[in-house]
């Protein structure tokens, strides 16, 4: 999702959507943990990426 997008949404959604990315990020790792050979780095790293982003909207509101 481009942070654009992400910008038109509200705080309230950005907190669920910063839950959500949470836990896939935690789900993806656990997984790879495990052994579960299905999940793949490129997955794991775009996940960080999308939360990265979400995390950076919220930092940029919390600014001014």
């Amino acid at each position: 999702m481009k942070a654009s997008l992400l910008r038109e949404q509200t705080d309230e959604e950005l907190e669920q959507l910063l839950r959500e990315k949470t836990r896939g990020v935690l789900d993806l790792k656990a997984n790879k943990g495990i052994g579960d050979g299905s999940v793949q780095p490129l997955k794991i790293r775009m996940a960080r990426r999308e939360l990265a982003r979400v995390k950076t909207v919220i930092h940029e509101r919390n600014q001014s």
